[in-house]
């Protein structure tokens, strides 16, 4: 999986209803990879054209959107740990009045979704606007110890271990813009598959992801993945404090998540982390297995940290003017969900090339296509195995998880779908090897919850880079 940022999704209309026929609460039913989300959408249909409000993160937002017939599209502002998304939506009204289609999370993320007419929200779960996942409490007998902080507190940004935040997440001071602190810039480029001698491209074709192996459920067959180009964009943070010409520390973002500008702005002028460069690398496409996405980012393997350094950092420094440290110690791998797989992947398996990590919501499930008898439970073998049964690596680890974070049993039925059981494992590995480590749960917060990623991205990035000079305060 699974990225990402909280599942969403959305309404529409057709020509064939009267405006007054859509005039009402809307369900929306998503599925992202297996990971359920509901939400209530009020529209209106007039001269074709589609309004009204879509609650998303417990707050009404306005929805713009177009019918064509039976064919609607439509979008609204999602703003997620201080990141200015818009999700979009394309589908088809179907005899019976319902609406289905595909939607988009962000560029190369697409899950699908369904809508029906009246308010069907299941009675317990996360927040409106999040997924329905049940509520763990943290100190469940056999899970790690964890220090209860006060509601609105952060662990200190130089202390390892557990701990549990309260289930009020507002949005941290560092990430609003200062007048009187030196501000970066950002430089954007794409880059084709075609160019790639790494990746040249796979998709897998609309509908279910496969089936279970009947010889074996942990196994799962694909049967509708091709080749299939794609194009990524790639997104640098330079900081104004960044000197021409010297080897800088910096950090790479799954997906193109990187913090906001102003929390790096910030952060860098309080001299809390070095002067470093940050860049969102988005993923090939698709999601989960047979995609693009899940082959690069779910793949227990040193391939896409390979791909990084070989075809993205180069292209880095030349779009952008700058030099990349070689010190893997100044270099820090970043994601949510999938994207959090792949950072601690890249870190596992090239520990030569990064010794910093920083994960929200990781997707350590069995995820990984194609199968590998080498690993053959996907990310389930961090917890489960590669911790416990292999030498200390040099890796500094940030994670964090909700306490209503995923726990799908999907249909291979593997019992390897479990976040909070897999990070609760690997937690305890940690503290068992001595890792310095920070595990962080949220209460009352969903999968990827975009407002605790703007409560704790800055104490996070002060965490993992603790040992790293940063400059005279």
């Amino acid at each position: 999986m699974k990225i990402l940022l909280a599942t969403f999704a959305f309404l529409i209309a057709s020509t064939a209803f009267a405006a007054q026929d859509l005039t009402g609460p809307w369900t929306i039913h998503t599925n992202f990879q297996g990971n359920e989300a509901n939400y209530v959408c009020k529209l209106v249909l007039a001269d074709n054209k589609i309004t009204g409000t879509c609650n998303f993160a417990d707050k009404n937002r306005q929805v713009t959107g177009a019918a064509d017939g039976n064919k609607v599209t439509f979008q609204f502002a999602a703003p997620a740990g201080g990141y200015p998304f818009t999700n979009s939506f394309a589908g088809t009204l179907d005899d019976s009045g319902k609406i289905a289609g595909t939607f988009q999370l962000a560029p190369g993320l697409k899950g699908i979704f369904t809508a029906v007419r009246g308010e069907h929200l299941p009675p317990e779960g996360a927040s409106t606007g999040w997924v329905t996942f049940p509520t763990r409490d943290p100190h469940t007998p056999g899970y790690v110890a964890a220090k209860d902080l006060p509601d609105g507190a952060l662990p200190p940004a130089n202390a390892d271990g557990n701990f549990v935040l309260g289930p009020t997440h507002s949005r941290a001071p560092e990430s609003t813009t200062q007048p009187d602190v030196p501000h970066g810039k950002t430089i954007s480029f794409v880059m084709n598959s075609t160019d790639s001698k790494i990746y040249p491209g796979i998709a897998r074709d609309p509908g279910p992801i496969g089936t279970p192996d009947p010889m074996d459920p942990a196994k799962i067959i694909v049967t509708t993945s091709h080749p299939a180009p794609y194009t990524r964009r790639v997104s640098v943070y330079v900081p104004s404090q960044y000197k021409p010409r010297t080897a800088a520390p910096f950090l790479v973002g799954a997906d193109g998540f990187v913090p906001q500008n102003s929390v790096l702005d910030n952060l860098i002028a309080q001299h809390r982390i070095p002067v470093m460069i940050a860049i969102g690398i988005a993923s090939g496409g698709g999601d989960a297995q047979g995609s693009e996405r899940g082959l690069e980012y779910n793949t227990m393997s040193g391939l896409y940290a390979e791909f990084v350094e070989k075809e993205v950092l180069p292209r880095v420094e030349a779009e952008a003017n700058v030099k990349l440290t070689h010190d893997p110690d100044g270099r820090v791998t970043m994601g949510l969900s999938s994207g959090g797989c792949a950072a601690l992947v890249m870190a596992w398996y090239h520990p030569d090339l990064y010794h910093r990590v920083l994960a929200y919501s990781a997707d350590l499930s069995n995820q990984q296509w194609p199968y590998n008898p080498e690993t053959p439970d996907g990310a389930w073998e961090f917890p489960e195995h590669l911790f416990s049964g292999s030498p200390v690596k040099p890796i500094r680890l940030w994670m964090e998880l909700g306490d209503a974070d995923v726990l799908n049993p999907n249909v291979m039925r593997d019992n390897m779908h479990d976040y909070m059981a897999a990070h609760q494992r690997l937690a305890a590995e940690l503290a068992d090897k001595g890792y310095h480590y920070q595990f962080v749960i949220a209460r009352k917060s969903g999968h990827a919850d975009g407002a605790v990623m703007g409560q704790t991205a800055a104490e996070a990035l002060e965490y993992i880079w603790q040992g790293y000079p940063s400059g005279e305060k």
